[in-house]
Parts: C-alpha cells; structure tokens; sequence
C-alpha cells in the first residue's frame, strides 16, 4: 500500500489539483466567532438554553444557520414563522461578519493560497449563505483564489458533485479540506480525500476521523 508520509497534509496537498476549502476554521481562525455568536443570541432565554445551543452547535459546525436557528427557536417555545427565522439570522450575520474579518489567518492558508491559485483548481464550499461569504471573500481580498465559490443553501455534497462533473480530475488529485462532519461527510458522498483541520472545537472529530489531520500550514 501507500506510504504513511504520503498521507502527510504536505503532500496531499502538493499532489491535489483540485482542492475543495471550507472557510470557517480552515482559512480564517473563525470557528469561536460563530460559537459565541448563537451563544449570545439565545441568551435572552437563559443560561441553559444558551449552553445548549452552544453544545449542539458545536457538534453540528457544518449545518447553516438556516437549519440551527429553526432549531434553537423551537426548543424556546417561539412561534417559528418565516419572519422571526430571518429576524434571527439577520441578527446573528451583523453579529458575526466584522469579527469573521478581524479573526486571524489559520497559519499558512494565505499564503498557500496566494501561490498556487494560478495553477490549481480552488473551490471555497461553506454553510455560510451565498451573498455573505461573497462579500467577505471581497472584503479580505482573497475572492479571486476561487474558481468557484458555494455558500448556503447549496449543500456541500451537491456543491462537491457538479464541480466534479464538470472537472473530471482523477481522484488521487482531488481533496477535501474542512473541520466539520458536514465536511467529511461531503467528501465521502463523493469518494474522494478527505483532510481534516483540528480546533480546539472539533475533538470529538479528531478522535473518531483516522484519515490525514494538520493543524496549519505554516511549514518551510
């Protein structure tokens, strides 16, 4: 078989021509910014429902907002009308979207981006809706490493599909880059690599995924 080394996330890397990015917690250190942002919208309701929210976004990184904040509402007993849903998410995009900016660079990421985007295939594939992760591409001013870039309500695996119909890179030369389930998970409905990025957030990950793990790219 393969050797280790070859797994290292250098290589993989190296290797793949077409290389799918999540955003939150692989390129921007930004995974706690979510966190504490759900946490504080539903702390009106108290203490425990503030920590349970807390505890199920933590497990669920992947999923959008679009599909938590329904959720959490329900569990306070609120009418879940249309309305209130988007009230919700508005409140949690201004909460979020200045302190996704300031959050740092995950070492490296930048960097890499910048060197190979010419020569490699980037697809950014985030829960982040469509329109706000645009703008915060254009704000950073790293739109234009992507070829293309999905955000919600695409779901990752459909995302994953249709640049892989059209792409027709074999898959030893594609990868999945991400630090959630939902990120696993939409390379495995694709059958192709999958490299998880550890946080502090995603243990319960790191313990149970046996496949190829970094913490950052920052390596001569």
């Amino acid at each position: 078989g393969k050797m280790k080394s070859d797994y290292s996330p250098k290589a993989l890397i190296g290797r793949a021509e077409l290389i799918f990015w999540d955003f939150d917690g692989v390129i921007m250190d930004s995974v706690s910014v979510k966190t504490s942002a759900f946490e504080e919208l539903f702390l009106p309701y108290g203490q425990k429902i503030a920590q349970k929210v807390k505890e199920h976004h933590q497990v669920h990184m992947g999923l959008s907002r679009f599909e938590k904040i329904p959720l959490y509402l329900s569990w306070v007993g609120e009418n879940v009308t249309d309305e209130l849903v988007g009230k919700f998410c508005n409140r949690f995009a201004e909460a979020v979207f200045q302190s996704v900016i300031d959050s740092p660079w995950v070492s490296g990421v930048n960097e890499y981006l910048c060197r190979h985007y010419q020569e490699k295939y980037f697809v950014l594939v985030t829960a982040t809706p469509q329109l706000e992760i645009e703008k915060i591409l254009s704000t950073l001013e790293i739109r234009h490493f992507f070829r293309q870039v999905f955000g919600a309500p695409i779901r990752k695996e459909d995302a994953l599909r249709s640049v892989l119909e059209k792409q027709k890179i074999i898959p030893d030369c594609t990868l999945m880059i991400g630090d959630a389930e939902a990120d696993l998970l939409a390379a495995q409905a694709n059958s192709i690599l999958f490299l998880l990025r550890r946080t502090p957030e995603n243990q319960h990950l790191q313990c149970r995924y046996d496949g190829p793990q970094f913490d950052d790219l920052s390596y001569e």
